[in-house]
């Protein structure tokens, strides 16, 4: 019979302790979440805080007696981090317009709409997305499953991309959308490769097997 490990927790390397993922929708903490995962660090004596490449905190080296404890001092939701969750993992997204210099679009509203429609919703397998506020392309977006970028004309949209073992840029499906258009794309695609992806088929594969033509015509129609 299999091991039984704590909600919201990941098995670690030792096959001894867990690393927990706390939610941080666009990479977005406040001083009362820093001050939480800096109290627990110190109560449960946690060993590591990693920053991950989706800009959330890791807490690692966690004893499986302490993760319920953990997530009950820290008040905050745990973020999808494992690959057998089939759904939105995360959103990340630059600084875009609230702070950088080179920002033409708000990436941060974007980004944090995009979380709060997509979130929960039921997928072939687990999706990444990057939302960049210039062509400088600073939140990923053409290396995440979907790719938000920001130019003067409007958002553009860029679907299949992958930064992993097999990696690829991801195809530009339409360019100059305004917030709502960029957003009913998304839906549009996911609804698509809900239905048409198989179990597990991450977008970059899924792009490789249909083709981006016959996607572009299903979801631009």
């Amino acid at each position: 019979m299999s091991e039984q490990h704590p909600v919201g927790a990941i098995i670690q390397r030792d096959k001894k302790t867990y690393a927990i993922v706390p939610k941080t929708p666009v990479g977005l903490l406040t001083a009362e979440h820093l001050e939480k995962i800096a109290a627990v660090t110190r109560k449960y004596e946690i060993p590591i805080i990693k920053i991950t490449s989706g800009q959330r905190f890791a807490l690692v080296g966690i004893k499986k007696d302490d993760v319920n404890d953990i997530w009950r001092d820290l008040g905050m939701d745990p973020g999808q981090a494992k690959g057998t969750e089939l759904c939105l993992h995360y959103v990340q997204a630059c600084p875009g317009t609230e702070t950088c210099r080179y920002g033409v679009q708000d990436s941060i509203g974007m980004g944090t709409v995009i979380n709060d429609i997509f979130s929960g919703m039921e997928l072939a397998a687990k999706v990444k997305i990057g939302v960049s506020g210039c062509p400088l392309c600073c939140g990923e977006s053409f290396v995440r499953d979907i790719g938000v970028l920001g130019k003067r004309s409007g958002w553009t949209l860029i679907i299949g991309g992958s930064s992993a073992r097999r990696p690829r840029i991801g195809d530009v499906i339409a360019e100059d959308l305004s917030k709502e258009e960029a957003i009913k794309l998304i839906k549009r695609f996911l609804e698509y490769y809900s239905i048409h992806a198989t179990r597990k088929e991450r977008t970059a594969r899924f792009l490789d097997r249909l083709g981006v033509e016959q996607i572009k015509e299903a979801i631009l129609k």
